[in-house]
């Protein structure tokens, strides 16, 4: 199957404020069809030619409730232009600690499932330690993560359990400052 732009559901459907269940491992094949496929997604959305040939958006993120499904998973594909491609697809991601310092993009986050981008900051934590099992390793793997890449694994965690980053800005003053936060370009 493959995931396109006609599959992302929008953020005021209540399939995104639904809170996901554990996948039961190993995971079964149709699990793992899917995840692949939202893996599949999110790797040819950086390609201008495969972007219009299959109707997808940009993107370094998708969380299965963002196409219907109340399991835990998430794909990730963040490129760099001097490194190696950060490339996940796991299965029951969780944060397991945590730094007190927070982070946020200057720009904003965008999301997906949110047609019109919600302005502000948005504050996570600078650094997180996160365990789930990696389908492209077929393993259980514990990943200390920080900045950009912390950020965007925080962003597709939080769609696990019905949350939208837009949930996080400071509603009364969006671009308030947050105390020492680490301010990601």
């Amino acid at each position: 199957m493959r995931i396109n732009n006609d599959l992302i559901l929008p953020d005021t459907h209540p399939s995104l404020r639904t809170k996901c269940v554990d996948i039961e491992l190993p995971i079964n094949n149709e699990d793992k069809e899917l995840l692949l496929s939202m893996l599949e997604y999110v790797h040819d959305s950086h390609d201008p030619e495969l972007k219009e040939k299959y109707n997808l958006r940009g993107a370094v993120g998708l969380a299965a409730p963002q196409i219907g499904v109340h399991k835990k998973m998430i794909a990730i594909c963040i490129s760099y232009e001097d490194d190696e491609d950060l490339t996940l697809a796991l299965v029951n991601p969780k944060v397991i600690s945590h730094s007190q310092q927070p982070a946020y993009l200057a720009s904003g986050e965008s999301c997906l499932s949110v047609a019109d981008d919600v302005a502000g900051y948005v504050p996570r934590f600078a650094r997180i330690t996160i365990k789930g099992f990696d389908l492209l390793l077929n393993k259980e793997i514990t990943m200390r993560l920080s900045g950009y890449e912390a950020i965007v694994i925080q962003h597709e965690i939080d769609h696990l359990s019905g949350i939208l980053y837009y949930d996080h800005i400071n509603k009364n003053d969006p671009y308030a400052n947050i105390e020492n936060a680490v301010v990601i370009e």
